[in-house]
């Protein structure tokens, strides 16, 4: 029996919760004919859920990670794929 005891990485979890409910409330908006990158920033800045649509449920999917969150995870993942080295 192994006792070895594996780590969990609770910042990795939150990113690919992040990943997943942008992933799906951006195909949503996409498929009711939105820009979903306008209505996503409206909705980033302004705090006002009417920016994304109920289809799919993903007004209410969207609620689930305080906008700050989403907004950490989004800035942490560009840093980390755009800086030159």
């Amino acid at each position: 029996m192994d006792n070895h005891t594996q780590a969990f990485n609770n910042e990795k979890l939150k990113a690919q919760e992040t990943k997943s409910i942008l992933t799906s409330v951006y195909a949503a908006l996409e498929e009711k004919g939105y820009n979903p990158i306008n209505q996503l920033v409206g909705y980033f800045i302004s705090g006002d859920p009417t920016y994304i649509t109920s289809n799919k449920d993903a007004r209410n999917i969207i609620k689930r990670v305080d906008r700050d969150e989403i907004l950490e995870v989004m800035l942490k993942f560009f840093m980390e794929n755009n800086t030159e080295e």
